[in-house]
């Protein structure tokens, strides 16, 4: 810069001081980007229509009648138990209370594992 005039200097400082603060802007914004995104991801993780069609489904069985040479409900719940191991890699155990002269609700434990999420749920009929 010794050999430039003052007006030259200026221009050519300048010139570092706007290219350093492009490239710290570059960084900061290709951070949030990376943050964003894993955020993002952690939220797609997060099994919600799987978790709420099993449950559906497992409701909806429970009411299902079991006696004679047909056991409907524990056909489903153990078709329930298969198809969630080999469609959604997810374990799901089912126990259920009938109602009794004590206890008149149904009550249903719904447990479902898919290695990230763990969802517990008791629940009892109206």
């Amino acid at each position: 810069m010794a050999g430039l005039k003052d007006d030259a200097q200026w221009i050519v400082l300048m010139g570092f001081v706007v290219s350093f603060s492009l490239f710290f802007i570059a960084i900061v914004l290709n951070q949030s980007t990376v943050i964003g995104q894993t955020t993002a991801e952690a939220v797609l993780e997060f099994p919600k229509n799987d978790i709420r069609g099993v449950r559906d489904v497992i409701i909806q069985s429970e009411f299902l009648d079991d006696g004679g040479i047909f056991l409907n409900k524990t056909n489903v719940h153990n078709d329930i138990r298969i198809l969630s191991l080999s469609r959604q890699n997810s374990v799901v155990n089912i126990s259920s209370t009938p109602p009794t002269a004590g206890n008149p609700y149904t009550t249903i434990n719904i447990h479902y594992n898919n290695g990230v999420t763990v969802y517990n749920e008791i629940w009892r009929s109206e």
